[in-house]
């Protein structure tokens, strides 16, 4: 499944991080918008955060639904991290999970 819409993809990433995400996070999509993500979960914006990450929408929605494992997207180069790779991947692992 492709995210069709930028509200879809906020929607699904608020789900994820919403009361989970310590700090702050950008998650930049250059295929489709860029959210500024919190634990109040996510806006479209590009305000400076703690980390960034980087990766076209599939990889985030791959990531967001199980189908993709954060860790995983890093070594194969489809996602890329500005800030502290640790931090970047216990985001990646709050984004691909529900609970």
């Amino acid at each position: 499944m492709t995210i069709a819409t930028t509200d879809e993809m906020r929607d699904l990433i608020t789900a994820r991080a919403k009361g989970r995400v310590k700090g702050s996070v950008r998650l930049e999509m250059p295929d489709l918008a860029t959210y500024f993500v919190d634990e109040t979960g996510a806006v479209e914006s590009d305000a400076p955060a703690d980390i960034t990450l980087t990766a076209k929408a599939q990889v985030f929605h791959d990531i967001a639904t199980g189908k993709l494992n954060p860790a995983t997207a890093f070594m194969l180069r489809k996602l890329k991290v500005d800030g502290n790779p640790m931090r970047a991947l216990k985001i990646g692992e709050i984004l691909s999970s529900d609970s």
